[in-house]
């Protein structure tokens, strides 16, 4: 009787363990499935890179192993572009996907003289847009959007949001260049010691283990390599109240190398995280620089940097990883933008298309190096006074811009001369007034109606 009861109770555990194991693996295939039929999307943004800043891209002195690495394993980009020469307009291209001048941000939303202004509410952002596909939605670093609460990133479709909100900070004491104390946790205020590089990628790294069984979107826009110019061991030197405190640092070139190491370091945590979790064949990755570089970087042999539509104010180094989806060892060089990633990643995850955005969706180039359209694409760019500007279109090999009100345009062809030596105007003066109608005619359209919120 006894043997009977104990073979009939081996025989129940059994069947429990065998309907455990059952019950896990339906429930691991069906979070996969899910996955699978929506890809985490992570926007990784360097500040003020130059095209020539990293090692894949022919720098013999900055080590970026992890994103040479990643060039590796995807796509490496020799024509992509950040939609302005300098930081808030391209960051209102790339979360509305349009041009920035459509949502009025044409310059920099600054410190000191736009801290009332910001991105209107009623954008629909690209966090608007995942959420609407059943994503969750994260933000870690940079906004550069909006001073005042009512402009934070939770307000323009983030989930959740750690970072801060001006241009710049001490990367140490977190106060931003008016003396004002700038990192926040959602919407309000919250001191955090550390690294701005290095809390960053704690964060990232948090926020991708806390959602892992489902959809997410994560925005990563990192400081570096934007002054100030700190490294880990660098002394804080800004303070609350004391406006026009200047960098201590005397080893700028060492303090700048150092800056985008640890920033490659961090992006290598991210990528492993996503190793370690098994989702990365699930996870589309895009790196990007905002612009060029400022004084301390390199553009590649490029013309011109951060602040000028030459070449070297808005060719940036970007990079696809999806292992998986994104075949290896890939270099395009179609020209694409800022404002491209937004109607990609809505195309990628099933998501409707948007007839106001001036981007275009370039997945078929990241999963099958399709042809993309034969486009004209442009750029404007205000001083800081907003009573100067210059601006360039881009058709094909031929670019043609004018670098004031009243200089002349001038006309180079890129695939001979990428570096914009010889202004060939003169020679080919039917496609210089041709571009020079295009540009105009852009110019009156792309602002109608706009009321600007800077300069």
């Amino acid at each position: 009787m006894m043997h009977r009861e104990f073979k009939i109770n081996c025989l129940l555990g059994l069947f429990i363990v065998i309907f455990t194991i059952s019950c896990s693996t339906k429930e691991s295939s069906s979070i996969k499935e899910k996955l699978g039929d929506k890809p985490n999307v992570i926007i990784i943004m360097a500040d003020d890179m130059g095209y020539g800043d990293l090692s894949s891209y022919g720098h013999t002195s900055i080590n970026t192993p992890n994103l040479d690495r990643m060039a590796k394993e995807g796509m490496r980009f020799t024509d992509f572009h950040s939609n302005g020469a300098v930081c808030s307009p391209t960051r209102a291209a790339l979360v509305t996907g349009k041009y920035q001048q459509r949502v009025g941000v044409e310059g920099v939303v600054t410190a000191k003289s736009h801290r009332e202004v910001g991105l209107a509410i009623e954008e629909i952002t690209f966090a608007d847009a995942m959420k609407s596909e059943g994503y969750v939605t994260g933000m870690v670093g940079k906004w550069h959007l909006g001073y005042p609460e009512r402009y934070n990133p939770i307000h323009h479709g983030f989930d959740e949001f750690v970072g801060y909100v001006s241009g710049n900070v001490d990367y140490h004491s977190h106060i931003d260049q008016e003396a004002h104390e700038d990192w926040w946790w959602q919407n309000k205020l919250q001191k955090e010691e550390g690294y701005s590089t290095d809390l960053i990628t704690k964060h990232s790294v948090a926020f991708i283990n806390k959602h892992k069984d489902e959809p997410f979107f994560l925005y990563i826009p990192h400081e570096s390599p934007h002054g100030p110019f700190q490294g880990r061991k660098s002394k804080p030197f800004r303070v609350i109240g004391q406006k026009n405190t200047t960098n201590p640092e005397e080893n700028l070139e060492a303090i700048y190398k150092e800056m985008i190491e640890v920033m490659d370091e961090g992006i290598g945590k991210v990528i492993n995280t996503l190793k370690t979790l098994g989702i990365e064949e699930n996870t589309l990755v895009f790196f990007y620089s905002d612009n060029g570089p400022a004084r301390l970087g390199n553009s590649g042999g490029l013309h011109g940097g951060k602040g000028s539509v030459w070449e070297g104010g808005h060719r940036v180094p970007a990079i696809a990883w999806w292992p998986g989806k994104i075949k290896p060892n890939q270099e395009s060089d179609q020209t694409t933008m800022t404002m491209d990633l937004l109607p990609t990643m809505m195309s990628l995850v099933g998501g409707k298309s948007n007839p106001d955005w001036d981007g275009i969706d370039i997945s078929g180039l990241l999963l099958k190096n399709e042809k993309l359209p034969q486009r004209d694409l442009f750029w404007r760019h205000y001083s800081n006074d907003g009573s100067r500007h210059s601006v360039a279109i881009r058709s094909g090999n031929w670019k043609l811009l004018q670098l004031n009100q009243e200089s002349e345009p001038q006309l180079y062809n890129l695939k001979e001369d990428l570096a914009e030596t010889k202004n060939l105007s003169t020679i080919n003066p039917e496609v210089k007034n041709e571009l020079w109608e295009k540009l105009n005619t852009w110019q009156e359209e792309v602002t109608k109606g706009v009321v600007k919120v800077s300069p």
